[in-house]
This record gives structure tokens, sequence and C-alpha cells, in this order.
């Protein structure tokens, strides 16, 4: 089924008798067990003011339509929302409300913030049909925020959300990268966490152990750019590092590959994110075995590539985090959920909120486990 207006999907959750299984590209694999609603026909930006950093968007509009109406007033997204496509094998396009649903948020997450943070308000239609607006269109109106973040990363398990309100930023004048090669996974943690305790404003921080490079991107004015890539040079040169500087257009092009993790791209086996303490990065990777690994913000993310069905939470064992199973075979998803299992305190919250919101069921609970 698939709805073009607000009204549409109103209609589409009243009817419904089964469980509703919500889509908007479909290029996460968020979609789970239940009849198909696709929001991908909700489409199109209602207000976009460059001068107030603010955009208004229908759920099912093409996150590259929106990122081409921001260029055009040298403006972006900030929190650099992954392309999940090529890692998944899958087609589709991805939408903005999909991004929302899933808190998807990439490198810049640590200088920045997620996407959580850039959404001001909500449109959506809860589980008996009621259309709720939460939030505002300027950032000035926080009116129900903490309902607007509650929604973002719900991955359609609260709501079919319509409608989003978003914060936008700048686009910088210039960008580049630092790259450290030579590091083992514990030196690269040290030295980026070094960088990003310094006042050189760093937007991302990662670590190739394939390659054995690690890489400190920067940005804003080019003077400051320049100022900045020299001071962190020095600072890091104590390390033994290989130090070399990349200028804008191959910086931006290594930060899209690291975004959507392209040294995976057509490997075979499961994919795994693993959130944890970045100074236990490296123990975890060392327990987890994997085929490939790769760090994310500072070392707060590890993408691990793993053979087919292992058991990475049972490797891990307890830990200050969590894991996800992103990418796997039929069989690796019939028995290990995609989610950590919750612990009971925060189940029991997560029954209520959707007791509240969905008091139906017709948002299946087992999407929730299928979610990445």
């Amino acid at each position: 089924m698939t709805v073009t207006t607000e009204a549409e999907v109103v209609e589409a959750i009243r009817s419904a008798q089964a469980p509703l299984s919500l889509r908007g590209g479909n290029t996460r694999g968020m979609a789970g067990p239940g009849a198909d609603l696709s929001l991908a026909g909700l489409r199109g930006i209602g207000l976009y003011e460059p001068g107030a950093l603010t955009l208004v968007a229908q759920a099912g509009t093409p996150v590259s339509e929106i990122e081409t109406t921001l260029a055009a007033e040298g403006q972006r997204l900030a929190f650099e929302p992954m392309d999940h496509r090529a890692l998944m094998g899958c087609s589709g396009t991805p939408t903005i409300g999909g991004i929302f649903a899933a808190n998807v948020s990439g490198p810049r997450r640590l200088a920045v913030g997620a996407a959580r943070d850039f959404l001001l308000g909500v449109r959506f239609v809860d589980g008996q049909g009621n259309v709720i607006k939460n939030g505002g269109r300027v950032m000035k109106n926080v009116t129900g925020y903490d309902l607007v973040k509650l929604m973002a990363g719900s991955r359609g398990t609260l709501g079919a959300v319509t409608e989003v309100s978003l914060k936008v930023l700048p686009t910088p004048e210039t960008s580049a990268t630092l790259v450290l090669s030579g590091l083992d996974d514990a030196a690269a943690i040290a030295a980026m966490a070094l960088a990003m305790r310094s006042p050189f404003e760093v937007t991302g921080a990662a670590h190739d152990q394939a390659q054995g490079r690690s890489f400190l991107r920067l940005e804003g004015f080019e003077t400051s750019v320049s100022y900045r890539t020299g001071r962190l040079k020095d600072l890091l040169a104590a390390t033994g590092a290989e130090l070399e500087v990349l200028d804008a257009e191959p910086s931006a092009t290594l930060w899209r590959d690291l975004r959507d993790v392209a040294a995976f791209h057509g490997a075979a086996g499961d994919v795994w994110r693993v959130h944890c303490r970045p100074t236990e990065a490296p123990a975890l990777a060392a327990k987890a075995g994997a085929e490939a690994h790769l760090y994310d913000w500072a070392g707060g993310l590890i993408w691990l590539r793993m053979a087919p069905g292992t058991d990475l939470r049972a490797r891990l064992g307890r830990y200050d985090g969590h894991a996800t199973l992103l990418r796997a075979e039929s069989a690796a998803q019939a028995l290990l959920p995609r989610q950590e299992p919750e612990a009971p305190g925060v189940a029991r919250l997560t029954a209520g909120l959707r007791a509240k919101f969905d008091p139906r069921g017709i948002f299946n609970a087992e999407a929730l486990a299928l979610t990445p």
C-alpha cells in the first residue's frame, strides 16, 4: 500500500486489521513483518528559510533532493547521514523520514551531534490514526522537544512520520584531512583522543585497521583550516606516525567512503556496528576476531565484518555499549536479533511507550528487533 497524503496515512492505519510494516525508501532494512505501508509518496519541501537555517519537508522526500536544495544556498545536513544502499546491497531512494526514523548519523556526529539533535518538529500518525504535531518550525520554538527526540530513532514503532522540521547549517569554505600512517589500533585511538581534546575543532576521527591509517578532518575558513592543520601536525608528531595532508577534494571523497563503509562493499560476511567507549574499542575489536574492522567517532563506533553466523555479542561479553547486527545472511538473522536485547527496566519503559502510542499493536513489535 502506497500513500501520498497524510489523510491517506490516517485512513490506512485506522482501517488496518493486521500489523503494518512502515517503509520509506527501504534502504536500511527497517521493514519488519506485516503489510507494507509505503510513505515514499509523501514528497516535497514545504518550507525552506535559508536565513533561519530551517527546512520543512514531507517524510518521503528524497535526501538527495534536500541536499541539492541546500547546496544551492551553501548549506548542508551537518549530521552527515550515511547512504546504506551499497553496504546493504539494496536499491531504493533514501528519504528524510527514514533518516530520522533510524537516527542515521555519520562521522561528523562526534562534533555536531546526531540526526535527532537537528530535528525541530515532527508530524506523525499514531497507532489509532490520530495526527500528532510536536515541536515547531524554528529553533526558538522548542515546545514538546522531548517528544520530537523520542520519535527520532524510534524506527517506525511509535507512529508513521509524515513531516519533519529540521535545522541545517552552512557548508564550510574548505576542509582538509590529516592522515597518520603506521599506528596500531591502540596508538590510533590514543592519537584520535589527543586530537579531539585539542582546541583545533576536529570534525571527523576514524581509523582503518587494514590500511594502518588514521584520519582527522578539519573544516572552516581556508586560513583557519591551514593554521589548525599545522598545529595539529605539531601536536601529533610525537606519535611517530607518518603525517600527510589531503586537501578539500580528496578529503571529501575519503569521508564519503568512510561514512558509507565503502571498505565493506561487496565483501561477504555479516556486518556489525558496536557502540562503546573509545578506550575500550581496541580490546573489543581484538575479542571480536573480525575479518575486518574500522573505527569511527574517534573509536566510539566500530564497524566489523564477521564470518557469517558469528554471535558477536557472545564473543564480546559485557561492556559499556551495545552491538547491532546490520547485515547478515537469512540463517543468521533467524537466530540473532539485530538490536541488542534491552535491559529489563528499559524494556518495561519501551513497552509502556508502545502501549500509549500504539495500543492496538498495529506497528508490529517485531519490527523493533529487525531494524538496524
